[in-house]
């Protein structure tokens, strides 16, 4: 197949390669009105930049469709990591191969000397990470005196990792009239400042849809309890079964952890994070290439610049830290017209920072319930069963081996045994603590306090009252659970507690017999109405002179023996008086009120 405005060697090792046609950023950047323009190409991770900026240098790199002799470098390519700039560089090999251009390859973690030796050699295009590419310049075995294009690939993810200084040094080292390219997923405003400062009426061009970032990935998010999290990406791990998936951790040592633990479960896994070393990283790359592992454990910056063909799940197990971190991750996946998938694993407390970050981002995520063993079981029937009814060529030998199977066993006993064999070879399943329904539990309390009851205990904030002791003292006073506590306002004198209308009767019944002998002072009664309307009412009876009850002893219902009202240092209680033995009881009758009214009503204060 022949592709208009490519030269024709690059049109023989596209089609050697496969290709048919073009991705939208790949025909964006060879159009007629952008040739030898400056771009700064917004496209997502895996829409097939490099080839894309493989074919936009071809004018400068090829002249007149054949390789230029110059032993300077035409080209120059910085990336933010060593894979991205081998991935880069292998790319570019197939690319250019039949044109005969030489490549130099320059990265941290390799022998520097042999990369100076190339770069003495001559190469029409080199490609390297900052640093590398910086510390070549300034012992003087890189020229970028004759240069005639830049391009800067995974440009804001250069910037995030600190590189402006390096890039800065090596752009200055170019010629004024050198072409340069920005490439990029993202675009904040550090990106569009360095556009200005180094390029020349640059052409924005942009692939990426308005509505979603990755067209081919589909999100989904689980919530779960915190402890939960490490068997929640075992159970996604087995309900995906997918042939790569990559797990993205925030520290090295979380990698270090969620990687042994998986190995002990029995997966293929292998880690990448900044401490290991490069041939620790090939071999590791190598693995997943070749299917000995199935699933890598990484750090953001780890994970930049792999490109493995069979990865279709990506699991968020550490929240990325923003909506741009979120695509670079999950852009892992979905890569060049394949599906993937991405989940995001949410602890309950993190909910609402995530469904912030996707509205930022303009992604329309599932929110599913976590994978339990139940559903995992399930699915390893379906897949069995696929397995097993897929046709298939059978060899005399296997016949044979049948047959004497069949001499001995019943057809169920070996389907049992066929099946057997085939489960103890998948890791465990694991079971959740929480499995979701809290979440179901949350939204079942909110529907179920529309009509709570308020009921009024005799202990305030002067008592030091805190939800964190009456909590369970109402669940153990009323034999009701956290589940049917609702809002918990505290007053300087008084709480109001709503509990749901179903348990109502039980907790009623249950608070008019005797209390525990360590909270026996605190007396439990239904309220006149919500925490407002009692306040009102208070406010009538000091007016007309009744006293609102207050606590009758000065003993903590905690029961740990302190007086209600002490501090953990030590110090006077601010509830009542001292006395050599300690605190004395608080008056049953309270303080007097003021000319105004004893007030009730609580200020920020929050239901729980």
């Amino acid at each position: 197949m022949t592709f208009e405005n490519i030269p024709s060697l690059l049109d023989e090792a596209l089609t050697a390669r496969g290709y048919t046609t073009l991705t939208p950023v790949q025909n964006a950047v060879i159009a007629d009105e952008v040739i030898g323009r400056d771009l700064v190409v917004s496209a997502q991770t895996g829409s097939g930049k490099t080839v894309a900026f493989g074919l936009a240098m071809a004018p400068q790199i090829l002249d007149g469709g054949l390789v230029s002799l110059a032993r300077e470098p035409a080209a120059l390519i910085i990336a933010p990591t060593r894979e991205l700039a081998l991935q880069v560089s292998r790319e570019l090999m197939w690319l250019y191969g039949k044109a005969g251009v030489r490549i130099a390859t320059c990265v941290g973690g390799m022998d520097a000397s042999k990369e100076r030796r190339n770069l003495n050699q001559g190469a029409q295009i080199v490609v390297g990470t900052p640093g590398r590419l910086r510390d070549h310049l300034e012992r003087g075995a890189l020229d970028l005196s004759a240069l005639k294009v830049a391009i800067l690939d995974e440009a804001d993810e250069m910037l995030d990792m600190g590189f402006r200084e390096e890039l800065e040094e090596i752009l200055n080292a170019t010629p004024e009239g050198r072409r340069t390219l920005l490439f990029s997923a993202t675009m904040p405003k550090p990106i569009v400042s360095l556009a200005k400062r180094y390029q020349r009426d640059a052409l924005r061009i942009s692939t990426v849809g308005e509505d979603r970032g990755h067209g081919d990935i589909s999100y989904q998010v689980v919530t779960v309890a915190p402890p939960d999290i490490e068997n929640a990406v075992v159970n996604l791990l087995r309900l995906h079964e997918a042939e790569t998936a990559i797990l993205f951790c925030a520290t090295r040592e979380n990698v270090r952890r969620l990687h042994a633990s998986l190995t002990e479960r029995g997966f293929n896994v292998v880690a990448l994070s900044g401490e290991h070393s490069q041939s620790e990283r090939n071999h590791a790359l190598q693995a997943l290439r070749d299917r000995r592992a199935r699933v890598c454990v990484a750090t953001d910056v780890a994970a930049r610049g792999i490109d493995l063909p069979n990865l279709s799940l990506v699991v968020h197990v550490e929240l990325p830290r923003d909506a741009e971190g979120l695509q670079h991750r999950s852009g892992r996946t979905g890569r060049a017209g394949r599906k993937g998938t991405a989940v995001l694993i949410v602890p309950y407390q993190r909910r609402k920072r995530v469904e912030s970050m996707l509205r930022g981002a303009k992604i329309e995520a599932d929110w599913i319930k976590v994978p339990t063993a139940a559903d995992i079981r399930a699915k390893d029937h379906e897949r069995l069963l696929e397995t097993l009814l897929t046709p298939v060529d059978v060899e005399d030998e296997d016949r044979a081996l049948g047959a004497r199977l069949l001499e001995t066993m019943s057809a169920e006993d070996i389907a049992a045994a066929l099946v057997r064999v085939h489960r103890a070879k998948m890791p465990q399943a694991e079971d959740l603590l929480d499995d979701g329904s809290r979440e179901r539990q949350r939204d079942d309390r909110r529907a179920g306090f529309d009509d709570s009851v308020w009921f009024k205990l005799n202990v305030g904030r002067r008592n030091n009252a805190d939800p964190k002791w009456i909590l369970p003292l109402l669940c153990r006073r009323g034999g009701v659970t956290k589940n049917d506590i609702g809002a918990i306002r505290i007053a300087a004198n008084e709480t109001h507690v709503g509990i749901a209308a179903a348990a109502v009767a039980k907790f009623a019944k249950a608070i008019a017999q005797p209390g525990h002998d360590e909270d026996n002072d605190v007396e439990i009664v239904q309220a006149s109405g919500p925490p407002r309307e009692a306040a009102r009412e208070n406010k009538r009876m000091a007016r007309d002179g009744d006293r609102p009850q207050r606590a009758k002893l000065g003993v903590n219902p905690r029961g740990d023996g302190s007086p209600r009202g002490s501090n953990s240092r030590g110090d006077r209680p601010r509830g009542g008086g001292s006395g050599r033995d300690g605190a004395r009881p608080f008056r049953k009758d309270g303080p007097p009120p003021s000319k105004h009214g004893v007030k009730h009503k609580a200020k920020g204060n929050r239901p729980r």
